[in-house]
């Protein structure tokens, strides 16, 4: 496929990453916005926790399944779908008579937020060719998600204030729909169209079960208990199907993941890495949150505003984050990223103490962790989908997604887990409990970081060049042929 001239290019980066921006804008709205919904539904907290948890299930099972139905059906159409289907879905939640309604909203918001995050991710490959240009997409991609978590905190304040928490709802139609009504402007038909090849019912359903039900695993082993029957059942369970969704690749005929395409030393490194920066990261922008709130006592949106230097620096880091590699390389600045999150969490994990104050606590070590962010967010992006051909971009969007899911996921339940034990652990003032909580949650997330920083100095050795790697060779002369 021939890229488009730069200026319909800038045109669609800005609909691709505003995309990311309302996706993760929506999490933190419905996050604050869950205490009037339990009061307006008469739901109690357990209730509460599905309306967040059931989105995160469908979100993170069907991932995979939209990145390589977008390959197959054409990324602008599963993009529009899924903007479609989000829309619908937040209508109903919005219009919902009870909380059983309102989780089932949720699940089918997840699946329309799942379709067009892998098929925006997908057109961004395709648009923007790997080097440079690619960089600074993603780099506006890393900075839409920082600033998404701050602004739906604050809308979520806001709006639940002003207008109830059913506003929240339809404000994503209202942004779905103007977002689908560009997408029809900007995206040309050609973009993303569909490729030729079959479909692979047995890993469709296979993958899909088993990464629902490991989600599903995960979000409420809290709840639940990690050795509940509950926990071990559906995750025994997801593991077996996804063991049995391996075994069908190999003998499809059109396997939903080639198996070839999970060969490759250095995607496969990246996918890894991905999630483990994710496993630190997410859980830190609740842990600091909660403490902010629990422990020093600031209302909830104040909580959230907190964040916002954090994500400043985000936003205005990530746009130069492809100079960074530029001219340090993709290795070391990968490697920088991870050192500068690990060292930021340790800071911020010393740095909390009962009786603080944002300044004294948060605020420093929030900014560096907010200049690791995009270094780790658009190099492990970077890694993960520089040697996809074009008729792969939507599983290798998929794929990262989906990593980068159920690191949030895996990471916030295993931190809380360990916050948890802690606080209950210690045998002191609530405050101070609290703080000892959260700092063995933050040093338990240094020590994921310190794991991906090592990890990463392999990256350069696991990357062929594209003259010496035969899979590359391969998926450009394909890539060649199919457009």
């Amino acid at each position: 496929m021939t890229a488009p001239p730069p200026g319909p290019r800038r045109g669609a980066l800005v609909l691709l990453a505003s995309t990311q921006l309302l996706l993760i804008t929506d999490t933190a709205i419905v996050n604050v916005a869950l205490p009037s919904v339990g009061e307006d539904l008469g739901s109690g907290s357990a209730g509460l926790s599905w309306v967040a948890n059931a989105y995160l299930i469908t979100f993170g099972g069907l991932l995979l399944l939209g990145g390589r139905v977008a390959d197959l059906l054409g990324h602008r159409r599963v993009f529009l779908g899924g903007l479609g289907l989000l829309a619908v879905a937040s209508a109903a939640g919005g219009l919902a008579p009870g909380a059983d309604a309102l989780v089932a909203a949720r699940a089918v918001q997840g699946g329309g937020a799942a379709l067009a995050a892998a098929a925006a991710f997908a057109l961004l490959l395709l648009l923007f060719p790997d080097g440079p240009a690619r960089h600074r997409a993603l780099g506006a991609f890393a900075a839409m998600g920082g600033l998404g978590g701050v602004l739906g905190t604050v809308l979520g304040g806001v709006l639940t204030d002003l207008l109830g928490w059913r506003s929240t709802f339809w404000l994503n139609v209202l942004l779905a729909a103007v977002l689908a009504v560009l997408a029809l402007r900007v995206l040309d038909h050609r973009t993303g169209r569909p490729r030729p090849g079959g479909f692979d019912l047995a890993g469709a359903l296979t993958a899909t079960a088993g990464l629902g039900l490991l989600a599903y695993a995960l979000v409420g082993a809290a709840e639940a208990g990690w050795l509940s029957v509950r926990t071990l059942g559906a995750g025994g369970a997801g593991l077996a199907l996804l063991l049995a969704f391996a075994a069908a690749e190999h003998r499809a005929a059109a396997p939903l993941v080639p198996p070839e395409f999970l060969t490759r030393p250095a995607p496969r490194l990246a996918n890894v890495l991905a999630a483990l920066a994710q496993t630190t990261l997410f859980p830190m922008f609740f842990l600091v949150s909660l403490y902010l709130q629990s422990v020093l006592g600031y209302p909830p949106l104040d909580g959230g505003l907190g964040l916002l230097p954090l994500s400043l620096v985000v936003v205005a880091l990530a746009p130069q984050t492809g100079r960074i590699i530029h001219r340090l390389g993709l290795h070391r600045t990968m490697t920088l990223g991870f050192v500068l999150l690990c060292a930021g969490s340790l800071w911020l994990a010393l740095a909390l103490t009962p009786d603080g104050t944002f300044a004294s606590t948060v605020l420093a070590p929030s900014l560096l962790l907010g200049a690791a962010l995009p270094l780790v967010m658009v190099t492990t992006n970077v890694a993960a989908t520089a040697d996809a051909a074009p008729e792969e971009t939507g599983l290798a969007s998929g794929l990262v997604n989906t990593c980068q899911q159920f690191g949030s996921v895996l990471g916030l339940a295993v931190l809380v887990a360990v916050a948890t034990g802690r606080t209950e652990g210690v045998d002191a003032a609530r405050t101070v409990a609290e703080t000892s909580g959260h700092r063995a949650a933050l040093l338990t997330g240094a020590g994921f970081a310190a794991v991906a920083a090592l990890l990463s100095l392999r990256l350069h050795r696991a990357r062929p060049t594209h003259a010496d790697d035969p899979h590359r060779r391969r998926a450009t002369r394909r890539g060649a042929r199919l457009s």
